[in-house]
């Protein structure tokens, strides 16, 4: 029985604490422009939510429903993160969908108006790029704006550790869904911002 085909796919990475302590996460991916139509936001979210549930064997799973989207404890029904219905745009070729945080048990107290997480498709070359990107995000474990050095080495070894990994495992399957290639995943860090490394 033939294996199917592989090939090198490069992650680029960056996970960073901004000056006012608040998270900074990208990691994007180059597909052929052949695959452009199908890496609409819409297919880019609901997979999303399918290797959050997979990636965490069913032990998170992402609700969505009129209210937004809640990335929900099976079982408990715990509420790790809430936010608002998606928010899709399209500017100058790129295409988006955001979803601004509004709750949720690993944001803190006060922030709660505060971060979005999107998934961008653009063009990039002959291709285009998918890009994941957190921003403004305020997590819990850090405790406040003006986080301890444990705070942060908490932070990064749970929370930013597990989102890295969730990622580059959403980034890879997406390539694989999309070309029907198996790639081999090289994880390369990159410098898009200025902060401290997590």
């Amino acid at each position: 029985m033939p294996h199917p085909p592989t090939k090198h796919l490069e992650i680029f990475h960056q996970q960073i604490l901004l000056p006012d302590s608040s998270v900074f996460s990208v990691q994007w991916i180059d597909l052929p422009a052949s695959v452009s139509l199908r890496a609409a936001p819409p297919f880019l979210l609901e997979h999303y939510f399918k290797v959050v549930r997979r990636a965490t064997f069913g032990m998170i799973t992402p609700v969505a429903d009129a209210d937004g989207v809640r990335f929900r404890v099976t079982g408990p029904g715990l509420s790790l993160l809430s936010f608002a219905p998606p928010s899709f745009e399209t500017i100058e070729g790129a295409r988006a969908v955001h979803l601004y945080i509004c709750g949720g048990f690993l944001v803190q107290p006060g922030e709660c108006d505060n971060g979005m997480f999107s998934l961008v498709t653009a063009p990039a070359g002959d291709g285009v790029r998918v890009t994941v990107r957190l921003s403004d995000y305020c997590p819990l474990l850090l405790g406040s704006r003006t986080p301890s050095r444990l705070r942060k080495l908490l932070y990064g070894w749970t929370q930013s550790y597990l989102h890295k990994v969730v990622t580059v495992r959403y980034l890879a399957s997406l390539y694989r869904e999309l070309t029907g290639v198996t790639p081999h995943v090289r994880v390369t860090r990159v410098q898009v911002r200025q902060g401290t490394d997590i």
